[in-house]
Parts: C-alpha cells; sequence; structure tokens
C-alpha cells in the first residue's frame, strides 16, 4: 500500500512581477522530489496580487506546467507560440536548450487560481529543441467514476485512459482528482516513480495520515494509492509522479544543468542573445 512519508506545507512567496503564491516544492521543506523541481500555487480574486504576471524570462534545462484553474493567463514565447489558457485548459512548455517566455493575465478582475509545476530534463534531453502544448479544457479527459468521483488525466494514464499531454521525458503521471463527500478512490501509480499529492480542497486520509488544503504528501509507492475522504464536503487533489532521473542536479534560477560549467554557459548564452 501507498503512503505518505512527509508532509509539507505550503509558503508564502511571490515570483514574476510580484505575483502571490504559494511554494509548495522547491523550499526549504522540500527542496527537490527528483524528476519535480518545483510547484508553485496561484490563487487570488484580488488583481493586485495577480495582475503584475510574469514578463519575459528565460529557461533552459527543463519543463513547465501551468494548470489553470480559474481565469485567464495569456502565453507568448520566443519561437513564435502563443496562446491563452483558461479555466481547466494547461501548457506543457520543453524549455530545452533555451527559451524565453512570458506568462501575463488576460483579465483585470475576478479570480486567478493554478498550477506551475517544474519538470527536470535528463542530460540527453537538456539541449532539445524547444517545445510546446497548448491544451483547452475540452481537450482533457475527464473518467466520471460510478462512485461518483471525477478524475481529469491531465498526463500518464489512468483507467485506461490517457492524458492529454504527450511529452515522455519522465512518463509523468498528473491527475486532478475531485471526490465526491465521504468518497474514496483507488488510484494505480507505478513503482518505478516518485511523486506526491497535494491538496487544494478539502481534506482526506492516506494510510491514516490526514492531509488538509494546502498540504503536500510525499508519497512512499508501493501499489495502489487509497485517498479517502471522510468529510461531508468535497476534497480536491493534483496527483504527480514520474520517473526519476538521478542525475546531478546544478540550478541557477531559471537554469537547471547537470554541472556548474553548463550553468555558465547559459548565463553567457543568455546574455549574448544567443539562449533562444
Amino acid at each position: 500500500m501507498t503512503t505518505i512519508k512527509q508532509i509539507v506545507n505550503g509558503m508564502p512567496a511571490s515570483d514574476g512581477a510580484g505575483v502571490k503564491l504559494k511554494r509548495v516544492l522547491g523550499q526549504p521543506l522540500l527542496k527537490r522530489l527528483d524528476p519535480f523541481l518545483m510547484l508553485d500555487e496561484f490563487g487570488s480574486e484580488e488583481a493586485q496580487d495577480y495582475i503584475a504576471g510574469f514578463p519575459q524570462h528565460p529557461h533552459r534545462g527543463f519543463q513547465t506546467v501551468t494548470y489553470m484553474l480559474n481565469g485567464k493567463m495569456g502565453h507568448k514565447d520566443s519561437v513564435g507560440n502563443t496562446g491563452i489558457i483558461e479555466d481547466g485548459g494547461l501548457q506543457w512548455m520543453n524549455a530545452g536548450k533555451g527559451i524565453i517566455h512570458e506568462e501575463m493575465p488576460q483579465q483585470t478582475s475576478g479570480k486567478m487560481r493554478g498550477f506551475q509545476l517544474w519538470v527536470n530534463l535528463p542530460a540527453d534531453q537538456k539541449m532539445s529543441m524547444p517545445g510546446y502544448q497548448d491544451i483547452p479544457s475540452t481537450e482533457v479527459p475527464e473518467v466520471q467514476l460510478d462512485n461518483g468521483n471525477l478524475v481529469r488525466v491531465l498526463a500518464g494514464e489512468f483507467d485506461s485512459v490517457t492524458g492529454a499531454v504527450t511529452t515522455q521525458a519522465v512518463k509523468p503521471l498528473f491527475l486532478d482528482v475531485h471526490l465526491t463527500a465521504s468518497g474514496n478512490q483507488s488510484i494505480e501509480l507505478s513503482q518505478d516513480h516518485n511523486g506526491f499529492i497535494y491538496v487544494y480542497e478539502g481534506e482526506l486520509t492516506i494510510a491514516g495520515k490526514t492531509l488538509s488544503k494546502g498540504q503536500l504528501g510525499v508519497l512512499d509507492i508501493d501499489g495502489k494509492l487509497a485517498v479517502e475522504n471522510n468529510n461531508e464536503n468535497e476534497a480536491r487533489l493534483i496527483v504527480v509522479t514520474g520517473k526519476p532521473i538521478n542525475e546531478p542536479v546544478v540550478q541557477y534560477g531559471p537554469f537547471v544543468m547537470n554541472t556548474e560549467a553548463e550553468i555558465n554557459q547559459a548565463l553567457s548564452d543568455f546574455r549574448t542573445g544567443a539562449l533562444a
């Protein structure tokens, strides 16, 4: 049975041009979880908390995932991709050898809420060609279960349904799970993956450990994950797993490589305009 080996609370932070968010992975209590580098949850109904957005900035050596629960965010990058992510949609971007992009709110009022996940790349793919998938909510497969629960399959596979994202770098699983009141759910996980769950609404129990809204549970994967919602309210969580890369990680801000020399090269390429 899969259990929880560590519980981590998200920490208040800001990024971009001052967007207020909660940093869950990529903080002192959980710096990384191979192959995942960072998980942020952003969410506010106050425009001043998000309106400045994430102006142009570079990346190299990993992938970024933005999943919108509510709101509208625009994307533009240095290789010509543009798109707008809206409620329930996501973008999966491969920075590869280098990309400069921006993510800017396309609204001036109302709720904006979602996640950004950073996924590392193995050494032989760090200098791959940049890529981008813009996936609207209508193209995210949903599994409506007989018990009333709903599972949105963003990446990987659940109940023989394949997710919307095609990347295979770390064979990721990314599920958005909606549990009914007093509902339980079993999820099959790959034994060779690392992973976590993050509760973004309600409260739930896994193998006797309770996680509340805003808490991440690091998984000790051993067979199925059994999630229990023993409350009268619905609960929602994301389940994220991936095959560990088991390679050195050297990170300097938005550059994630294997050696200091590669980081220095990334900085040089950015300064001279050769990064993207």
